[in-house]
This record gives structure tokens, sequence and C-alpha cells, in this order.
């Protein structure tokens, strides 16, 4: 049987997992009349609410060939967002080609560039699959030159640049060599991966060796290692050993058991060739960028470098009024062991425990990517305070007067905005330390911008560039460099409404506070002292009662004043709204129910005093 081991690699939103599924159903993986959730890939709640992949997923189709024989497919679904890119990166050195999906309309967008230079980086050559090209606003012709220049940029060599170029629609399920093609199936694309795509390149005679990629915990068999065998052969029982980047012995055991990716399934085998990618139980100790190996290797494989991390917040134990009321998971043991838990599977995350083991500073890739941390523990019942992200400066050169100087982190950000709204975006953007590096008409009435800006200084700003551009702007950040310092940044613009007192929050307060601006919390919602119950429409901080009732008296109003309160629905902040919003002074308090702003000191003295230390 022919073997191919193939990534699919696109821009968030731009088709792979929905022309996963049709791969899937036109090789027969799935039944004509089987049931099967649309996106399939996508298999947790996180990822089918968001429409996102967040995590790589290896499957497998088989496809018969001409010749009566069939050819076995592993199709590895990357995540799309550059916080997930070391899943990328790692799934990468696990195949032999890719296909690059590119949006007909949108064209190649900064986590296509990416992604693309990994892949050009290692060689690999690329299938061009010009995506929904049946949109009214599709620009094929534009697009495949948009890609073409792309690939000179990220240095292609002359074979990377000879690639074969399909256009297809993966929702309506069909490709062809043609940019007029509106029916068919996905035949000539199933053809192109078998003629395109080389056969792994590897030893099927040395000892067995193979380099973790994925890492994942099943309830029945532990630990759950995945790669690609890169010599030998694998059979159930043997003993291995795993091998560090630096050719030190983590552990030895054996291979209790082998799965191999038929379709969404991972099915145990006897016995796995060279070229294959399985997944292996059997070892407790082992992780990601670990060499599986037989016992007589001693030299591991070559694991490919992870981009550093450039932002990092604070996870800390509840300790608010109202901790331990919805959660079960409260104290900082559970916590450190879910981060560090979490920290073996993604290379990305970097954990560092505080002295008083309270609180833990975990470092990443971006907002989302530890947003989705932060959901994902909160659904397990978890109960957290989470800090204000701050990005991770590095030393840089010497500055003139011989002190070391600081660098931060800078992101390419790309918008597509309505022409209306295209000055606003730019002079936000630049009033956060950002320079306008391209300015383009787009199609359909849009400007593309490009700028280069500080991390810092975009931290917080998605929302707000949603409210400017009344929710029809794009906008698609990409690590860039790092950079020399900006200097001070204006943070925040309004302060916050603060309670000083605990109980339920009383609609006749509520409605003498509307005044001072926005409120976050309803009539009869639980509020603590020190608790943020609203936004101030002026820049300082104010301390509020919102449980403040009506004085009764023995004389009856007569007249409107008797008409029932009429409150605006409060401003209620989704979780990274929440964590863009705080100021360095405030929490995020999370817990499976709800998400509540609060001051880092509840007590009004002890933030005055914090305030007169900050300022000395």
């Amino acid at each position: 049987m022919k073997l191919r081991n193939v990534a699919i690699i696109a821009h968030v939103d731009h088709g792979k997992t929905t022309l996963v599924d049709q791969l899937f159903r036109q090789s027969g993986t799935f039944r004509d009349n089987q049931r099967v959730e649309e996106r399939a890939m996508d298999s947790t709640d996180l990822e089918k609410e968001r429409g996102i992949t967040i995590l790589a997923k290896c499957t497998s189709v088989d496809w018969p060939s001409p010749d009566g024989g069939s050819t076995h497919i592993n199709i590895v679904d990357t995540p799309g967002h550059a916080d997930f890119g070391a899943e990328v990166e790692r799934i990468l050195s696990m195949v032999d080609g890719v296909i690059l999906l590119v949006d007909a309309a949108e064209g190649p967008m900064p986590q296509t560039k990416f992604v693309t230079g990994k892949a050009l980086a290692l060689g690999l050559r690329p299938i061009v699959v010009v995506n929904k090209i049946d949109r009214p606003d599709a620009r094929p012709a534009e697009v495949l030159d948009e890609i073409f220049e792309l690939f000179l940029n990220l240095d292609a060599s002359d074979e990377q640049l000879d690639f074969p170029t399909l256009y297809a629609s993966g929702r309506a399920g069909y490709a062809g060599p043609d940019d007029s093609v509106r029916s068919g199936d996905l035949t000539p694309l199933f053809e192109t991966i078998v003629d395109h795509v080389p056969p792994p390149t590897v030893d099927p005679d040395g000892p067995f060796a193979m380099l973790v990629t994925l890492l994942d915990r099943d309830n029945f068999v532990g630990r759950v290692l995945t790669g690609r065998i890169s010599s030998g052969r694998l059979t159930i029982n043997m003993p291995i050993r795993a091998l560090d980047p630096d050719g030190k012995v983590v552990e030895e055991g054996r291979a209790t058991k082998i799965m191999a990716f038929r379709g969404l399934e991972r099915v145990p085998v006897e016995e796995a060739e060279a070229g294959e990618i399985v997944a292996i139980a059997g070892l407790t100790q082992a992780t990601v960028a670990n060499t599986i190996a037989d016992p007589s290797l001693t030299e591991p494989l070559h694991a490919q470098p992870i981009d550093p991390p450039t932002l990092a917040m604070t996870f800390s134990v509840n300790d608010s009024p109202m901790a331990g009321r919805e959660g079960t998971k409260v104290t900082s043991r559970m916590i450190r062991d879910r981060l560090l838990r979490e920290a073996e599977g993604n290379v990305s995350f970097h954990i560092t425990e505080s002295a008083d083991k309270d609180s833990f500073e975990v470092a990443g890739r971006g907002e989302l990517q530890l947003g989705v941390l932060i959901e994902t523990m909160r659904r397990e019942g978890f109960e957290l305070s989470i800090s204000r992200p701050r990005v991770l400066f590095r030393d840089g050169p010497p500055n003139f007067d011989g002190t070391t100087g600081r660098e931060e982190p800078y992101e390419t950000v790309v918008v597509d905005v309505d022409d209306a709204y295209a000055s606003t975006v730019v002079s936000k953007i630049q009033l956060r330390k950002g320079e306008l590096v391209e300015q383009r008409p787009s199609s359909g009435g849009k400007t593309r911008l490009v700028f280069s800006a500080p991390s810092r200084g975009l931290i917080g700003y998605h929302g707000e560039f949603l409210s400017d551009t009344r929710g029809t702007g794009i906008m698609n950040r990409l690590f860039e460099r790092y950079g020399p310092y900006k200097g001070a940044i204006e943070g925040r613009q309004t302060g916050v409404l603060i309670s000083n007192a605990g109980g339920q929050a009383v609609a006749y307060a509520l409605n003498a506070l509307e005044d001072r601006g926005a409120l976050m919390v309803s009539p009869g919602e639980p509020v603590y002292e020190g608790m943020i119950v609203g936004e101030n429409a002026k820049p300082e901080d104010l301390e509020v009662n919102p449980l403040k009732s009506k004085q009764l008296t023995n004389f009856r109003a007569s007249g409107p004043k008797e008409d029932a309160i009429r409150l605006t629905p409060p401003k209620r902040l989704t979780l990274e709204q929440a964590i863009a919003y705080i100021d360095e002074d405030e929490l995020v308090e999370v817990t499976p129910k709800s998400i509540r702003l609060r001051k880092r000191h509840l007590d009004p003295h002890e933030r005055k005093r914090a305030n007169r230390a900050k300022a000395a």
C-alpha cells in the first residue's frame, strides 16, 4: 500500500476543516447515510463555538488507485491562528507535503505567511488550493499572483515555486485545474496529492526511532505520544526508551499499545513501519520533542526550535469573598498540577511558580491562546484570579550611555476595513505607537492597512477596533520581531465604579449610579467590597454603594415617581474582553459560572497604601 503524509495549512476561516470533511465523505471514510457533525475535525466544544481549530489533529483516508491498489493518506488539520503556532511547527516535521489553502477573495493573510514560511524552510513542496471559488467577490487570478509573490518573498526554491494549483469549493465538494470549475468532486485533489507529495523519506531497515510531536492523555492507557516513525519497525510490547533533545535518557519501557489513524479514530495495531504516523502508549514521562527509540539508539532526532513566548499573565488562587461557591478546584496545588500538565503537551507555554506558591506566571504566544487555556480550566471546575497581560521584554544592544537597552515584541497588524473607518483605525493604532507600513485599496469598498506595532500597545485594542468599525473590520496579528522599547503608551481612558460594601445589588441604587457611567451588574446580583460594578465616565476610580435602598416614609408619593425603575442592560464582558479591559491594579475573577472584575486590593485603605507606594 502506498503512503502519503500531508498537512493542510491556511489562515483562520479559509475553509481547512470543511474541506477535510469533504475528503472524508468522498473517500468513503463516512458512509453516505452516516450522520456526521459538520466540521467533524473541530472536536472540542471551544473549537465548535469559536469556529477555529485550536488543537492539531491527525486523520487518514484511503484513496483507491487506478491499478487496483490504494494509497493511505495521513492528513493533519492544523491550527490557523498565530497563537497556536507551536502546534503548526511541530506538525510540519511529520509530513512530506502541504496543501496551502487560500480564500479566493481574501488572498494570503499574515497567518498564511507564517505557516507557509515554516513549511518552505523545511523544504516541503506545496500544493496550492484556491478555495471558496464560488464566492461572488472571488478574484482567483489576483490571489494566485499574490501567492506566487509570497513564495518569492519567503525565498522559495525553484522546485517549490513550480507548484500545482487547484481551484475548489470545500463546502460544495469539488475541485479542478481551472478557475471556471463549478461542479464535480475532489478527485483532482486526491490525484494531485498522490502524484505530487513524495513518499516518506525514511530508513525501513534501521533501528526504530520516532520524534514525539503531539501529546495527549487517555483515561484508559494514560499518556499517548504521537509522531511519525523515522526508521525501523515498531511492534507491540517492544522495549523502547525516550531521549530528550540533548540525548539524555528520560525513561525506558515498552510499547504497550500502538494506534494508527483510520478516519477520525485511533485503531489499535500490532505493528507499524517507517513513515507511518502512529500514537504510542506505555511511557509515563516522555513528552513533546523527545525521541522514542530502540534501546540501542543514543542519538536523538532533530526537533524544530519553537518561537519564544511574548506575553505573560499571573494565575492565582481566587481569594475573593465569593471564593469556592461555584468551583470545585480552588487550591493552588490543583491549579499548579493543571498548568504543569498543560505545559507538558504544549511546549509554547512556560510556567513559573511564585515564591509564595499561591500564584503562577504563565507565558504564551498571545491573548487568544491564554484565553483558551483559562476558558478550558473554568469549564473543568477551576476558580482563578487572572492579572492583566504583560509583554515579555528582553535585553537589547547597549544604550549610548552604556546601560542595557530593552527590546519588546512587535507584531505585524493587517486590517481590512471599510474606507469610511480607515482614518479612525490609523489614528488609534498610531496612538498605540504603531506605524503604518502599507495602505492600499481592497475589494468591495474596503482598504487594507498594514502596521508594525508593539504588542504592548495592542493589548485590549480589539474590542475598541470592533466598535470603531461598527463590527465590519477584520484585524489579523502576527509576531514580527523584537525591537526597541517604544516608551509609555496610554492605558484605559476611564476609571471604574468600585463597590464599598457587600450584599445584593439594589435596583434603586443602580438607577442612581447610571448617571456615573455604564453598569456591569444587575439588581439582585451578589457584589462584595472592592468588586468593580461599572465603568466611570471620568478618568478616576469612584467608590459607590450599589446596596443603598429607598428610604421609607409615612407619606405616599403620587405621580410618575411611583413608576417601576427601568435600568439599561448591564455591560457584560467576555473572558477575553475582561482580561484586556482590566488595569495593572485589577484582576479578573474567573469561576465556572461567572466572570467578575475586582481590585487587586479589596480593602480601600490597602488600595491607597499600594497607590502611594507605586507613586513613590
